[in-house]
């Protein structure tokens, strides 16, 4: 008889989930189990189920990509779901020579006593792949509804609390009595807010009533700071600790703004030795950094921009108006290393502002409305980026099986420009069309196929469309050697040949052309 912290029914959950289709049936399957579970493991079921071997506020790591082989053991008693989570614990702490030995023999002692569809099920929690069809977003409404909570209440906890699995050991304990108590404090990372798309001031000043605040959207790293005393933190748009990485950052807050309790928003942007922005692909050097970092700190400084405040002097302050929250950073910060802001009623100064910002070499702009509350993981019209558009025109090579939602589409499009009589990767991206475009797509490139190994689809270079991207980078993955961040697909190109795509040759021209405005590293 199998208990309800079995990781087999774990694994039998999952396979459910991939069987599924229907939303609703996967969001029943999920609340039951979850349901059935003691409270002190839900945590963990709730990080497995999303992908993760910890919950998102577990700054820990395995530090492997694959499950060792192992053979069954027909007499192990059966594995449950605290076995996994001592062993991945286990494994995360062991470091210095042998670690990777050490790491191996502990996972193939795991595997040994793991089925096949347990053993399947670890090495998806591994590399974060479940591929069940379910989103963060369903297992959140799955906990609301497996402990009798509103959704609201519960989106409202998980966004303050910054980790599902945090609110899902909450709501297992107390129930919506304990969600109320969750709260932002120093050292627990929000969910950043986000922003629409606008196309023009016209829609921004309408939403914003006629007045709204532009801020320079720079082209850098979304970074929260966190201080209480002389504990600090600091986490990233995915809520990765990056505090080790950014010392400089560290010290800087330390020595010139307020002891806090605080935590603020903002982007850090990397600089060459003219003190212009480089391009982003730089500064993820000092992200990735955990060597030598007092060096690259030397080699690549760092400007921050700090643009809202979450707290102030141990006050939360998000559901405060976004002037009032601006006052807050103003004093905490001592007016120091603030965006470039100005408060604009009229089209042409919101036009003179955007210019004199992609002059600077920035993104372009964010547009807030001065009454608005934060709103964690929120994304709407209270905040708008406006930006110019950068486009190719890329011929689609290959394509990838959707999954979960889109399982039955073509949805994740290899991107490629021409290189002489060829053509050559340069991304991929499965943004920017509807579903019944999808659909179309799909049917479109199975006309198409010459070629199919499970997974990825080879097909006729004969489908161009245009492709938004934010930047060129280098890339050491792709022939090319270039890759488009952030690409997006804007339309379909039906008006143009294979042979009137962008070719590789004018996207290094645009490469280069982005160190007009941008610095360079050496």
């Amino acid at each position: 008889m199998t208990s309800a912290i079995d990781l087999g029914r774990l694994a039998a959950l999952c396979e459910r989930l991939r069987a599924s289709p229907a939303r609703l049936g996967k969001l029943a399957v999920l609340s039951e189990y979850l349901q059935a579970l003691p409270a002190d493991v839900v945590p963990a079921a709730v990080a497995f189920l999303t992908g993760r071997a910890f919950p998102v506020s577990d700054a820990r790591v395995l530090g492997v990509r694959w499950l060792p082989a192992a053979e069954h053991e027909a007499t192990a008693p059966p594995l449950t779901l605290p076995d996994v989570t001592t062993a991945f614990g286990e494994v995360a702490a062991m470091q210095g020579a042998g670690a990777r030995r050490a790491r191996d023999e502990r996972l193939r002692a795991l595997a040994a006593r793991a089925t096949a569809d347990e053993r399947e099920t670890l090495q998806r929690i591994i590399v974060g792949e479940m591929r069940t069809g379910v989103s963060d977003g369903l297992v959140l409404e799955a906990i609301a509804r497996a402990y009798a909570i509103p959704l609201e209440a519960a989106r409202r906890a998980v966004l303050l609390l910054g980790d599902l699995s945090a609110m899902a050991a909450l709501a297992a304990r107390g129930g919506a009595a304990a969600l109320a108590s969750a709260a932002a404090r120093p050292g627990v990372p929000l969910s950043p807010m986000l922003a629409q798309i606008a196309e023009d001031f016209e829609e921004v000043l309408q939403a914003h009533g006629g007045t709204t605040a532009l801020e320079y959207k720079y082209d850098g790293a979304r970074i929260q700071l966190h201080r209480d005393g002389e504990r600090f933190a600091i986490w990233t748009r995915r809520l990765s600790d990056v505090t080790a990485s950014l010392p400089d950052v560290v010290e800087t807050a330390r020595r010139e703004l307020a002891p806090g309790p605080y935590i603020l928003d903002g982007e850090v942007v990397a600089l060459d030795a003219a003190g212009r922005p480089l391009p982003f692909q730089e500064l993820m050097r000092r992200f990735r950094r955990v060597h030598e970092v007092e060096r690259l700190a030397r080699e690549i400084p760092l400007a921050f921009h700090f643009f809202d405040c979450l707290m102030a002097d141990g006050r939360p302050l998000i559901d405060e108006p976004y002037r009032v929250r601006w006052d807050a950073l103003a004093a905490v910060t001592g007016g120091r290393h603030l965006a470039t802001r100005s408060i604009v009623s009229s089209l042409e100064a919101a036009r003179e502002f955007l210019a004199q910002a992609l002059a600077a070499g920035h993104e372009g702009v964010m547009a807030k409305d001065l009454g608005s509350a934060y709103e964690p993981g929120g994304r709407g019209k209270r905040w708008f980026k406006v930006k110019t558009a950068v486009t190719a025109d890329c011929v689609i090579i290959r394509v990838d099986r959707g999954s979960g939602r889109r399982r039955d589409w073509l949805s994740n499009y290899h991107l490629a420009v021409r290189d002489g009589v060829e053509f050559s990767d340069v991304g991929k991206t499965f943004k920017g069309l509807t579903d019944q475009q999808f659909i179309q797509m799909t049917e479109r490139l199975w006309a198409l196929a010459v070629g199919d190994d499970g997974y990825t689809v080879r097909v006729r270079p004969e489908v161009v469309v245009e492709v938004a991207y934010n930047e060129i980078q280098k890339s050491p993955t792709y022939p090319s050697g270039l890759v488009l961040r952030f690409a997006r697909i804007t339309r379909l190109r039906d008006d143009k040949a294979p042979g009137q795509a962008t070719t590789l040759d004018e996207l290094r021209a645009l490469y280069e052309r982005q160190f007009a405005t941008k610095g360079r590293s050496v």
